[in-house]
């Protein structure tokens, strides 16, 4: 059981009641090998619904026909061990094909995996009646084939089926991954491959309820409960839940129905962790639930184990830092030394006491551009949430004095470690934080002070200059202005279109830059503002209050093109990026927001211009997307993501970088949308729907995966889907596309909403 002793890492917390400061989110610990034993089946989660049988055997017929047309010497009688089976493929012939026929197979495994929804139907079966497909010499038979004289396909119908070949391959590959699992948790435990592990282990990774844990491994247990309640309030607790498929509700006596809980989410821990009755009944909302179950004896071993692995710093009986050890590896050093093969996490404790324990175990042998403890690398990063510069600078200063106590040679050696550890760590954090500090005073103030104070006890310690210089040149770097000519102010109207001169490289927007921008009144009026990118709606009504003459009971509302109206709060900041497309700003009296209705410009236009866009190559216009694409992602910096997350009023800092770059997923989708929707002939628009499918397969290949989803996304909008292929999701936990990330090398620019409901998510839960 020590193997698993990182499960319970955020029950643990929860149990002492403690607040977890530095989240860990790289660099995960994937016990893969102990997972062979875990999962025993049936397994049977979600089972392949009777709506898809159709399609799956329309499937099958066009895969059939398609072989029978382009490699008919694929599908013959087989001999084998003196025995002949009729019209046989052979398994790894037929993954070999595949991959050959679409470019959304991108590998043997998920071939695999698409092969198996067939066998699953039995519209593919294999001789001897396996239930798992294998990528090896094993024969298998279409069900067409299965009759004596199965007919061949008619021209008509092979000309069918080569058009609806890759539309039949995207099913496939969309619901070959919940196959494919299917299929591995159905082996035994032994005859599962590394490969096998590793297909589990990525999907576990992405179970909403394990999503918050640092590592996920697990000791589940299949379960399937056929009653209409799972526990009842008051009954002793013995399990933890987790649901894959169905739903809940949760009752409490006297109240009633409180919520209800959907695949991903869990429920039972309470009652483990404070070892109590079941606050709460669960009943069933649906008869078909499945359940990941983990029973209270392993529940308590593994919650033992992390404790007995856990280190509690107190001062004045409260705890301060909490420290985990976990396996480090075995690494050996330059000089050849055995390093320990354990090492501490921090789990949680104060800014100050987890800063102090960052300095003490900082490796000064590493250069700054070498990558460091991930841990660390979390700190600087998040420090901003619960230890923002006000704090973290006076810290940073406290830990740098001379020791008052010891020999002067003891003094000395503490010194220069010491100092030389909180060097590194002012390197780093200045440069990441880069030319944002700019915009904090505090910040500023500390860098200059602390470069004094480097300067002058580089007399007495002279191993201290080697650091010198490179502090001098981030010092000098965020202190100077920006050597290149820029406006005294940024103009952002509307649309934030600043492409007046494209001959300068983008910069950045920061909270200080001024915007002019118009404020429409309810009788569409409207009066320009010029205020910082980074004002609160506060600061925006007495701008408009000024123009106005008077600004007693006014409010600020977003209203989109369709009409949706909503009233901004006062504390809201850097409001003018957050606009939808054709998004406006209204100021008005409280007691007139129903009146209050859109422009006739925000309804957009009324011809498509697609005269001149089919005389543009499609790879030209996908290069130029990419660079405009290139240009704004470069400009998000990293805290952006934070602010976002966490609240941008929280800290009064803008995103407008990642605002605008957000709303150009949207531009493009509605482009696609207003385009297809405005070409009135049919040939016309067949022609552009086929001219949008060659511009997102340039952009995929330039690795611009933002403007390829907002394409596809554009396609799949509810107003074009009668006109085209209707695109669905590419899978559950979009599999697809973290397949295809994986495998591309950078630069890429990511499909930034995904990434934000994603990976910051995590954050948030923590």
């Amino acid at each position: 059981v020590t193997k698993f002793h990182l499960i319970l890492q955020f029950l643990c917390m929860c149990i002492h009641n403690m607040r977890c400061w530095v989240c860990v989110f790289q660099n995960l610990v994937k016990y893969r090998q102990y997972m062979s034993g875990l999962l025993t089946p049936p397994y049977g989660v979600m089972e392949t619904g009777s709506n898809n049988d159709q399609k799956i055997l329309r499937a099958g017929k066009i895969l059939r026909n398609t072989i029978l047309s382009r490699a008919p010497h694929m599908i013959r009688d087989r001999k084998y061990h003196l025995k002949t089976y009729r019209q046989c493929c052979v398994g790894t012939e037929l993954v070999d094909w595949m991959m050959q026929q679409s470019p959304c197979v991108h590998s043997r495994t998920q071939a695999v995996g698409m092969w198996q929804v067939l066998l699953e139907e039995g519209v593919l079966n294999h001789v001897d009646q396996e239930h798992h497909f294998q990528d090896k010499y094993l024969f298998y038979r279409f069900l067409d084939d299965e009759c004596e004289d199965a007919p061949l396909p008619t021209e008509e119908e092979k000309k069918e089926c080569d058009e609806e070949l890759q539309d039949t391959m995207l099913l496939l590959s969309q619901i070959g991954p919940d196959a494919h699992m299917r299929m591995i948790l159905r082996k035994p435990p032994g005859q599962r491959t590394v490969d096998d592990l590793e297909f589990i282990y990525e999907e576990l990774l992405h179970i909403k309820a394990l999503s918050h844990l640092s590592t996920t491994v697990s000791i589940f247990k299949n379960t399937t409960h056929h009653q209409k309640g799972v526990f009842n309030q008051g009954e002793e607790g013995t399990s933890w839940y987790i649901i894959l498929k169905g739903s809940v509700n949760v009752v409490i006596y006297g109240k009633g129905v409180v919520c209800t809980l959907h695949e991903g989410d869990d429920f039972g821990k309470l009652a483990l962790v404070n070892d109590a009755p079941r606050a709460a009944s669960i009943v069933l909302r649906e008869d078909n639930c499945h359940f990941l179950r983990v029973d209270k004896e392993d529940f308590n071993r593994i919650l033992r184990d992390v404790e007995a692995n856990t280190v509690r710093l107190k001062e004045h009986d409260q705890d301060v830092l909490v420290l985990e050890k976990i396996p480090a590896g075995n690494r050996v050093s330059n000089q050849g030394n055995s390093q320990p093969q354990h090492k501490y996490i921090v789990m949680s404790g104060t800014p100050e006491k987890i800063l102090e324990h960052f300095l003490e175990t900082m490796r000064l042998e590493a250069t700054l551009n070498e990558a460091t403890d991930s841990v660390l690398n979390d700190f600087i990063m998040m420090h901003c949430v619960f230890m923002p510069n006000s704090q973290l600078c006076p810290a940073l200063m406290a830990q740098y004095p001379f020791p008052s106590q010891g020999t002067e040679q003891e003094k000395m050696d503490y010194a220069l470690n010491n100092k030389r550890r909180v060097i590194r760590l002012v390197l780093q954090w200045a440069a990441l934080y880069g030319d944002l500090l700019q915009e904090d005073e505090a910040a500023m103030a500390f860098l200059e002070e602390f470069y004094v104070s480097v300067s002058d006890d580089t007399r007495m310690i002279a191993s201290l200059k080697e650091q010198l210089p490179e502090l001098e040149k981030i010092v000098k770097q965020v202190s100077e202005e920006p050597k290149a000519p820029q406006k005294k102010h940024k103009v952002l109207l509307q649309l934030f279109n600043t492409s007046d001169d494209r001959t300068q490289k983008r910069q950045p927007i920061r909270g200080s830059d001024e915007v002019l921008f118009k404020v429409y009144c309810i009788d569409q009026t409207y009066t320009t503002i010029r205020v910082p990118v980074s004002s609160s709606v506060k600061e925006v009504i007495s701008a408009v209050a000024d123009k106005l003459g008077s600004g007693e009971g006014l409010i600020i509302v977003k209203m989109s093109s369709g009409g949706e109206k909503v009233v901004l709060k006062p504390h809201d900041v850097s409001v003018f990026t957050t606009l939808s497309v054709n998004g406006r700003l209204f100021a008005c009296p409280r007691d007139q927001f129903d009146s209050l209705a859109p422009l006739p410009e925000q309804e957009g236009p009324s011809t498509g211009t697609v005269g001149t866009f089919e005389l543009m190559s499609s790879k030209d216009l996908a290069h130029q997307m990419t660079i405009y694409d290139w240009e704004l992602f470069n400009c998000v910096h990293e805290l952006e993501l934070i602010y976002h997350t966490f609240g941008r009023h929280n800290f009064k800092k803008t995103t407008a970088n990642l605002d605008l770059f957000l709303r150009r997923f949207n531009e493009i989708q509605f482009w696609v949308v207003t385009e297809i929707c405005l070409c009135s002939q049919l040939s016309k628009r067949v022609q552009l729907l086929k001219k949008y499918i060659k511009i997102a397969a340039h952009c995929k290949e330039y690795k611009n995966l933002n403007s390829f989803f907002a394409i596809i996304m554009g396609l799949s909008n509810v107003a074009v889907s009668r006109l085209s292929l209707t695109w669905e999701d590419p899978s559950r936990n979009h599999r697809a596309y973290r397949l295809t990330v994986a495998k591309l090398d950078p630069p890429i620019i990511p499909f930034m909403p995904l990434l934000i409901k994603g990976k910051l998510g995590c954050y948030q839960n923590s």
